[in-house]
């Protein structure tokens, strides 16, 4: 009768566990806090945040410069007429208005 020498517990024990290691470590790095999905994530809303931070920037640039427009020392009068008719429904006596 030949006897078969059965493997030992530790070398199969090591390799179950470095599987599962290995395997802990990829879903982390993919799934994990600071994983792959995570940071595509991160990325796409700090890009939409930059084109909105951009326009908000041209809109403060509008606004300063039609302040400064309108202020004492530079009185845009066109712009103030245009303001006028706008904001207050002025209308020069010799305009005809068609709605």
């Amino acid at each position: 009768m030949i006897q078969r020498k059965r493997p030992s517990f530790g070398p199969v024990m090591f390799y179950a566990l470095a599987g599962t290691f290995g395997t802990y470590m990829t879903f982390a790095a993919v799934q994990g806090e600071h994983g792959l999905f995570n940071r595509i994530q991160i990325d796409a809303e700090a890009a939409q945040l930059r084109t909105e931070r951009d326009r908000l920037a041209r809109e403060l640039a509008e606004i300063e410069n039609r302040t400064r427009r309108l202020s004492d020392a530079y009185l845009d009068l066109d712009l103030l007429d245009q303001q006028a008719r706008q904001v207050l429904g002025y209308v020069r006596p010799d305009e005809i208005v068609l709605r």
